[in-house]
């Protein structure tokens, strides 16, 4: 090992501790800890920030990392020292008293939201959500090189290469095809029933099916543990500490598709090799790479007839009075239920991306048009009601349903999209080199898990999102390959 390279790894192996020490509060602030006890948390995450941020800004890291890019060291060594770069530029232009303090706002802002969305008070989260904007643009505006737009930089912090042009043509694309095509097939007549998914499905019951999806798609409890909190979310410490967390109501199909959403996530992050994890480049490539492997099990092996021919009896059984006399089909009908509705988690594939295009034109509002937080719940209502047709009674189910602007990930949402468009690409790959269907009829999960592992887990953040589709499939992204998938399985679907 170069010696300037062994020498900057005492450094990162501090960051790194100080970094799980703080994931480890936030999931616990999420997850089990009282509600009383997040001011005080919020003061421990700030002070771990802090340390964090000290480790990764002390000049003898930047006078280590000019030494590292001039010497021989290997692809992984080369990887985490330009990851490393990027990340002190990113936080030495940062006054480390104000990055304390946002860490400090993000700790407890998520409680905030909780309670405001739970008493659907949007009025007691606006202030909170004030601040968040404020240091998010402060922030963008330190990094933002000359001529750069502010949410260009907030989004290259979620999918390099992605920024708002690029962005707005391919969700024109998405616009342009999929409306008429959504139109077409709510006009067709078809009637889908679904409501045997809404009903008396006991919480015990629901978390006992999760359990048994998540560990047969590929979730390792010995590597990892379920949870409950607010909004759906996978977290991890390294590849054998992921954890994953839903919620449950009175549609039990939200539960199911939550959780094979997030072991998507988590059997991502517990692919990523040993010499990997713990590492700056020890996680999924990117936010986009990542919802193409959540949204991939959730929606094209989840919501796949063939997923459910050898388990939907195990449904069944769990679930007597409500499934005993639905029959597969029907049931498959059901989750694959087309119609305009407000929550996105809860959104048909279809629909699903329209969802995100509302979020991703409002923040650019936020970001690059001074909108007033005030008008939210308007500006969000309009807009469901011209692109969906819906229209929120409340902001529990309108402006407040999501967690991220809470947590301070502004630019986050168009990668549920491009996840969306890049896991349709790899599945049409996937289809040529073995029997897709078949493999999940015969209940083998594991030649399809270890194809992503081979060639998207592994890699870490070795390689840019665009690189691995390229390598994999052998051609750059191209959203036509989402399009021609909705299209295809819904029009069969629904017979138009």
């Amino acid at each position: 090992m170069n010696k300037a390279y062994e020498q900057l790894q005492t450094y990162l192996e501090r960051a790194q501790a100080f970094q799980t020490a703080r994931v480890l509060f936030e999931w616990d602030n999420e997850t089990l800890a009282p509600r009383a006890a997040g001011p005080n948390t919020s003061r421990v995450v700030g002070t771990l920030s802090g340390e964090y941020f000290s480790v990764i800004t002390d000049p003898e890291v930047k006078k280590l990392v000019k030494e590292c890019e001039k010497e021989d060291l290997t692809e992984t060594e080369k990887a985490i020292v330009r990851e490393l770069a990027e990340e002190i530029d990113k936080l030495e232009k940062v006054p480390a008293k104000e990055y304390r303090e946002f860490s400090e706002l993000t700790s407890e802002s998520a409680r905030i939201w909780a309670d405001a969305r739970k008493k659907k008070d949007f009025d007691s989260f606006a202030p909170t959500l004030k601040k968040l904007i404020e240091y998010t643009k402060k922030f963008a505006s330190y990094r933002a090189g000359e001529g750069q737009k502010l949410y260009d930089v907030l989004l290259d912090d979620y999918e390099k290469g992605f920024d708002m042009e690029t962005l707005d043509r391919f969700f024109g694309t998405l616009k342009e095809q999929l409306v008429p095509f959504l139109k077409k097939l709510t006009d067709s007549g078809v009637k889908v029933d679904d409501s045997f998914l809404t009903g008396d499905y006991s919480e015990r019951d629901q978390e006992a099916i999760g359990r048994f999806l998540a560990e047969y798609v590929g979730f390792d409890f010995d590597k990892g543990v379920m949870a409950v909190s607010a909004h759906p979310f996978t977290t991890n410490l390294h590849n054998k500490d992921v954890r994953i967390t839903t919620s449950y109501n009175n549609h039990v199909d939200d539960s199911l598709f939550s959780v094979i959403h997030e072991s998507g996530h988590a059997i991502y992050e517990m692919g990523i090799p040993d010499d990997l994890t713990q590492t700056l480049v020890g996680t999924g490539a990117s936010m986009g790479m990542h919802e193409s492997q959540s949204r991939f099990f959730e929606n094209i092996i989840g919501r796949n007839r063939a997923f459910w021919v050898p388990v939907y009896g195990r449904l069944q059984k769990q679930f007597p009075a409500q499934l005993k006399e639905v029959s597969l089909d029907q049931f498959v009908k059901a989750v694959n239920k087309v119609e305009p509705s407000l929550i996105r988690t809860q959104a048909d594939e279809l629909t699903y991306s329209l969802h995100v295009l509302i979020r991703y034109e409002i923040e650019k509002m936020l970001i690059e048009e001074d909108l007033d937080v005030e008008e939210l719940p308007r500006i969000w209502a309009d807009k469901y009601e011209e692109y969906l047709g819906v229209r929120p009674k409340d902001v529990a189910e309108g402006v407040l349903q999501d967690i991220h602007w809470s947590q301070g990930s502004f630019g986050y949402f168009p990668s549920y999209a491009l996840g969306s468009a890049f896991g349709a690409q790899l599945y049409a790959y996937m289809k040529k080199e073995m029997d897709f269907e078949g493999l999940l009829e015969k209940g083998d999960m594991g030649r399809i898990r270890e194809f992503l592992r081979e060639n998207i887990h592994r890699y870490g953040k070795l390689k840019t999102s665009r690189q691995m589709l390229k390598d994999v499939t052998g051609e750059d992204f191209d959203p036509q390959y989402y399009i021609d998938y909705l299209t295809d399985k819904y029009g069969k679907l629904y017979g138009i």
